[in-house]
């Protein structure tokens, strides 16, 4: 098999499995050192062991590209694939199989660690049918935020990659996925969106969150929120309470504001409540689920992924609001793109 598929597939694997980022990293760095080379390289330089040599490869990465040059599933890999048949999650199949698109994901152009066109792939292989691409805007600094001129730099990579997006270049089959223009943007202080609305206005998915002085007071963060919700631009309100409960960043506890003003807000601005996917969020906890369905508000499943194997925590995202009672037509990520696109634009 193609030992570069071989290396980011097992990464996928290590990714969904919440492995240890040097651990990924390495398989990573692995194909994206012998990708440049032609195939008939790579196997000679397999054979020979001229590849252990190479920056980049280690033991078991030789190992993996060894047994793929000779037409093997590596072991390691066949090991992944047999845990990874297992749902991460339980329950929630029925929302699972429901759900088409993924409106929160992050790549190196941010904080996340794989090139845009890694993570459409394996939107692809998951079989969604679109996938929203949020890096971060400029006032989050540490997770390498989008000015303005890098946002309209990737808005022509979106462009290059929707256009083989069904063909690829070389002629062979593409993903079928559609990648749309979108960002996390941050909701200052102030309530005002972290972008230029011109930019915000060009965008077809736009995710408000607060990254900043969670531990306001519940009057503060909830005229905050409500500044950021009635703006116009934002059609999703990104892991409302920003708490965590569990990872390597430790533990925070959520956010104080007025959760029924917040949601009824949600309601009347048509802005989605997204449940977010990852493990560590698990956001919002259950009991504002069941406030925000009372208000009547839209919800939107998403993984918040910053690697490609974490698009699929989709499934810890659909068990929660399975369990919760939320019908599948109030999610707007079980919605076809056509519907998605017409609810999102400008007036709706």
């Amino acid at each position: 098999m193609d030992a570069v598929a071989a290396l980011n597939e097992i990464a996928f694997w290590l990714e969904r499995g919440r492995a240890a980022t040097f651990k990924v990293q390495a398989f990573r760095k692995a194909a994206a050192a012998i990708s440049p080379l032609p195939a008939e390289e790579v196997a000679a330089r397999a054979r020979n062991g001229r590849l252990k040599s190479m920056k980049g490869i280690g033991d078991r990465t030789y190992q993996v590209i060894r047994q793929a040059v000779d037409d093997q599933v590596p072991e390691y890999l066949a090991d992944l694939r047999e845990k990874g048949a297992k749902p991460l999650a339980s329950g929630g199949s029925i929302i699972r199989d429901a759900l088409r698109g993924d409106l929160h994901s992050h790549s190196e152009w941010s904080d996340g660690g794989s090139p845009i066109e890694l993570m459409v792939a394996a939107a692809g292989v998951l079989g969604r049918e679109y996938l929203a691409l949020t890096d971060h805007s400029p006032n989050l600094t540490i997770a390498n935020g989008l000015s303005a001129e890098r946002l309209l730099q990737q808005l022509d990579v979106v462009d290059e990659i929707n256009n083989g997006s069904q063909s690829g270049s070389d002629g062979q089959p593409g993903t079928g996925v559609r990648l749309l223009t979108g960002i996390e943007v941050d909701i200052l202080e102030s309530g005002e969106l972290d972008q230029d609305p011109e930019l915000l206005d060009r965008l077809d998915i736009v995710v408000s969150s607060v990254h900043s002085k969670l531990r306001a007071d519940r009057k503060t963060m909830t005229r905050r929120m409500l500044g950021g919700i009635q703006d116009p631009h934002t059609n999703v309100l990104g892991h409302c309470t920003g708490r965590l409960v569990e990872g390597s960043r430790g533990t925070r506890p959520p956010s104080e504001f007025d959760a029924k003003e917040v949601f009824a807000a949600c309601a009347e601005n048509n802005v989605a409540v997204e449940i977010n996917s990852r493990p560590e969020r698990q956001d919002p906890p259950d009991a504002l689920i069941q406030l925000a369905l009372d208000a009547g508000c839209l919800f939107s499943i998403d993984s918040d992924a910053h690697a490609p194997g974490q698009l699929d925590f989709l499934q810890y995202g659909a068990e929660r609001a399975e369990r919760n009672g939320v019908p599948a037509d109030r999610i707007i990520t079980t919605w076809p793109v056509g519907r998605l696109l017409e609810w999102a634009g400008p007036g709706n």
